[in-house]
């Protein structure tokens, strides 16, 4: 397991960390509260998404292009989600760059995280199952264990 960060004083979760947008339209505002200007609006469910920092109900969040901003709490899930990146990646059926192919992904493509052992992760898209190393997409930590 990584070492986690400092815990948030809101939920006592380590920050960073990475969750997923809940919500078809989520506004990213520029302050946490409704209040403040809507900066941005995420329209991609699944789409992974780290937290920084937590203020009430507020997460202060980036996406992968770096685009910071405050989201409210209800608009964010604890699944993990993962994006592709890049370019086409090849998802194998076991964690081995040997091993046959169970689908090829698009950049872009959001794809659930099953489990992440040091250098592959198991994902899930449009119910295939398949394995693709670390660096092939955005949304888990270098060193990560998820089971």
């Amino acid at each position: 397991m990584l070492a986690a960060g400092p815990a948030a004083a809101e939920t006592g979760l380590p920050l960073p960390r990475f969750v997923s947008v809940r919500a078809g339209e989520a506004n990213l505002r520029t302050g946490p509260g409704d209040q403040y200007p809507i900066d941005w609006v995420l329209q991609r469910r699944g789409m992974p998404i780290e937290i920084l920092a937590e203020f009430g109900h507020w997460r202060k969040v980036r996406d992968i292009d770096g685009t910071q901003g405050w989201l409210h709490k209800a608009l964010l899930s604890g699944e993990r989600t993962v994006l592709i990146t890049d370019e086409i990646r090849t998802m194998r059926r076991e964690p081995s760059d040997w091993a046959p192919a169970v689908a090829r992904l698009e950049p872009g493509v959001v794809a659930k995280v099953r489990r992440c052992e040091p250098e592959w992760c198991e994902l899930e898209v449009a119910d295939r199952r398949g394995w693709l190393r670390r660096t092939e997409f955005w949304g888990v930590y270098p060193g990560e264990r998820i089971e």
